[in-house]
């Protein structure tokens, strides 16, 4: 795993300009709260864009072009303003499973996900309409499932409510009753992959503020 580098992106730190404003077109509380983990000053502003349901180059192409989606919906407004969209999803041999509409479903997810390896993608959009930027990128967690039986999945629902959550799971609650160990970010499974988003944050900025000087 490892933690990401911490980025202040606050009116005095001089990574970028001191008006740029920062946008997080989405309303998950999980996103927000790790977003602030890199990011010190940001406003939300959730997308209400109408998503793909459906992309012929697969799910993580669909989560890319969604991410991307919900960030241009929001940049159109904000022009000045640095935009982040992000879409999560969980696939398993490219068959997709996004929040489950009941309990049945949740149980039948996790009944699926029993004991694979399965994998969670996140897709995600930085645009700055006024600048030129528009960069989306994808990150890609293999995660393994527990056994699971019928009891095991209710005592886990007993837990978590798996409602709100692609997969009808959350690997930061309890992971120990349904998952043995994942490859790769935990933070993207959860919802943004910190790692690599600090990584483009750092390459924009340098960009950012060499455009400034010239």
């Amino acid at each position: 795993m490892g933690s990401a580098k911490r980025i202040i992106l606050k009116s005095e730190n001089k990574r970028f300009p001191n008006n740029l404003s920062i946008i997080l077109a989405s309303g998950s509380p999980r996103r927000k709260e790790l977003l602030s983990e890199i990011i010190s000053e940001f406003e939300v502003f959730p997308s209400s864009a109408e998503e793909m349901k459906f992309h012929p180059d697969g799910p993580v192409a669909l989560i890319s072009e969604n991410a991307h989606i919900k960030a241009k919906d929001i940049s159109r407004m904000y022009p000045q303003a640095l935009v982040l969209g992000a879409d999560t999803m969980v696939f398993l041999e490219q068959k997709p499973y996004g929040k489950p509409e009941s309990m049945l479903e949740a149980v039948q997810m996790l009944k699926e996900l029993s004991g694979t390896v399965h994998t969670v993608a996140t897709g995600v959009s930085l645009v700055l309409e006024a600048r030129g930027v528009d960069e989306t990128f994808a990150v890609e967690t293999r995660v393994f499932f527990r056994q699971l039986d019928d009891q095991m999945i209710k005592e886990y629902f007993e837990h978590v409510d798996p409602m709100d959550k692609a997969g009808g799971y959350a690997i930061q609650t309890h992971p120990e009753m349904i998952i043995d160990k994942w490859e790769g970010s935990l933070s993207n499974v959860i919802g943004l992959p910190l790692e690599k988003l600090d990584e483009k944050l750092i390459t924009l900025s340098a960009l950012l503020s060499e455009d400034r000087k010239n």
